[in-house]
């Protein structure tokens, strides 16, 4: 699977998180790639609200992970303050991604700062910004992303 979408409103973001949540299954893990107000935030806090959970989103930039309790658990990585998989390992992180025990969905940001951690996923979503309100979306399967 390969979508690129390009995205004009806070709506169309809208409208593409409900689709993407429907896709979602326990065990899945999504990529969020993009430069630093790009809004992947923005993105998983419209997932997390189309599985149910009206908790206020926020980014883990300084928490590292934030878990919301949706339609199943919601774990939202903000790898952005690590510096290797080494360091993760060492918080412990490693086990949300163990796709044979993970009860929920993960979203990682920043997944480039802990290289070699994250195994298997599912998803890669690329968010380009364009303009003030403007983005493309790139979301792959995990068939797209072999050897990437």
């Amino acid at each position: 699977m390969k979508l690129k979408m390009e995205i004009k409103s806070l709506k169309q973001t809208e409208e593409l998180a409900s689709a993407f949540a429907k896709v979602l299954k326990v065990g899945t893990i999504v990529i969020m790639n993009g430069d630093l107000g790009s809004g992947k935030t923005t993105f998983v806090k419209e997932v997390v609200k189309c599985l149910g959970c009206d908790d206020l989103v926020t980014s883990p930039t300084f928490t590292l992970l934030n878990t919301y309790n949706a339609k199943f658990p919601v774990y939202h990585f903000d790898m952005y303050r690590l510096s290797s998989a080494e360091e993760a390992m060492n918080i412990g992180f490693e086990e949300y991604f163990d796709k044979n025990t993970l009860d929920g969905v993960c979203f990682v940001e920043w997944a480039e700062n802990v290289e070699g951690l994250i195994k298997e996923f599912d998803y890669v979503i690329t968010i380009e910004k364009t303009g003030e309100n403007s983005r493309n979306f790139i979301i792959k399967g995990s068939e797209e992303n072999a050897g990437n």
